[in-house]
């Protein structure tokens, strides 16, 4: 069985002045967040390019060093 307190919404006026506060710096923080990632332009991004058609090859090749590696650690094991 649950207890039930009594709460009083009343508020003390610092508490209301810290509220008020809060939320003016949130509503502030909220207008400067209109860039999802915060950068300002794209220029980071000048000089790169799409992985080419033949990506999947490196894909490849790692898997085959990881299998190589492991192979050779079995093998060194017993």
């Amino acid at each position: 069985m649950g207890l039930y307190v009594k709460q009083s919404d009343t508020r003390s006026q610092l508490q209301e002045k810290l509220a008020s506060e809060l939320q003016d710096r949130a509503r502030e923080k909220a207008k400067q967040a209109d860039l999802p990632d915060g950068v300002d332009d794209s220029a980071y991004i000048e000089g790169t390019r799409v992985t080419s058609s033949l990506g999947w090859v490196w894909i490849l090749i790692i898997a085959a060093i990881v299998g190589i590696a492991v192979w050779l650690i079995v093998i060194s094991a017993s």
